[in-house]
């Protein structure tokens, strides 16, 4: 199980307005080269969007649902890798002063991916993680630049 968290500043609004945009997923998920809307109003509960990735010269395709959504507060995805297994990620957004604290939990569900879990996998999940959330308050600060003078 992959566990990470992440202090944000910027406030929550801010963070849960990049997780809500669909046409932003590929900017923070790690490994993702394009994404589109496929099924629902993103992030709405039951909405999907498809995405792909590039592995080795090779394009993969995959779906990703929203099981859980509360804005701006949770967001629980079921990523679905075609023949590599199905994961749960999960993003808990935190109000922290007038920052957010993002919570990230992310594990295997079905198939070989949930087989294989081991260790190594878990490590290789927790880098995987880190750059993605470091990815995710990239993405906010570049969608929201802080004013000049402002803490």
């Amino acid at each position: 199980m992959a566990v990470r968290h992440k202090l944000i500043e910027r406030p929550r609004d801010e963070v849960w307005a990049v997780l809500a945009d669909s046409a932003r997923y590929g900017d923070w998920v790690v490994g993702t080269d394009r994404s589109w809307a496929q099924q629902g109003q993103w992030p709405e509960e039951g909405a999907s969007l498809g995405y792909t990735v590039r592995l080795c010269g090779r394009t993969l395709s995959g779906h990703t649902h929203v099981r859980r959504c509360e804005p701006p507060a949770i967001l629980e995805l079921e990523v679905d890798s075609g023949p590599l297994g199905t994961a749960r990620i999960a993003l808990d957004l935190r109000e922290w002063g007038g920052d957010t604290l993002v919570l990230l939990d992310e594990h295997p569900l079905r198939g070989p991916a949930g087989l294989l879990h081991n260790p190594l996998a878990d490590a290789l999940g927790q880098l995987r993680n880190r750059l993605m959330l470091s990815r995710l308050a990239k993405t906010v600060a570049a969608a929201s630049p802080r004013e000049e003078g402002a803490d």
